[in-house]
């Protein structure tokens, strides 16, 4: 259990006096009382001269910006950003139009691709068709197909073809 001498002792470890050796033997509990309330005292006197130092509109920045203080929020209530909210108002809209306009970005660059499969693909088929066009309509292969077709009445010529000459005037 502890005693009003074992509290003024730990007060004296903590103010920096050395506690008397024979103070839990010799003091009076009178003594002891008037001790305990003079070391009160001084405590209430130096947390007054402190506290009458710092006020609510004081101006002066926060020399240690730490991890904790910016976790725990308190550099959210401080006056700076207060002043600075359209700035962070502004920042955060660049960011939001930032991301849309890249989204958009790779939505047009899928799209492209897509198309570009699309054109590479319908090239082929032109190709193919033009060159499937190009063997059908080649002499020989209309010949084929005149000749195997007993019911047409077409027949290649026998008779080489003649140049007719016409003068001019």
């Amino acid at each position: 259990m502890t005693t009003y001498t074992d509290i003024n002792q730990e007060e004296e470890i903590i103010l920096g006096e050395e506690p008397t050796a024979d103070s839990s033997q010799d003091n009076s509990d009178e003594s002891l009382r008037k001790e305990l309330k003079a070391t009160e005292q001084r405590a209430r006197d130096t947390l007054k001269k402190i506290t009458e130092n710092v006020h609510e509109s004081d101006n002066t920045p926060v020399a240690a910006l730490t991890l904790r203080k910016i976790l725990g929020g308190d550099i959210l209530s401080a006056e700076m950003v207060r002043h600075q909210i359209w700035l962070f108002i502004i920042v955060v809209l660049f960011t939001i139009v930032y991301i849309a306009v890249r989204y958009q970005c790779q939505q047009d660059m899928i799209q492209i691709d897509r198309m570009q499969k699309e054109l590479i693909d319908a090239k082929y088929k032109a190709l193919s068709s033009s060159s499937i066009l190009t063997e059908r309509c080649r002499e020989s292969h209309v010949l084929e197909v005149l000749n195997s077709n007993s019911d047409s009445l077409l027949r290649a010529s026998e008779q080489p073809p003649y140049i007719i000459n016409v003068p001019e005037e």
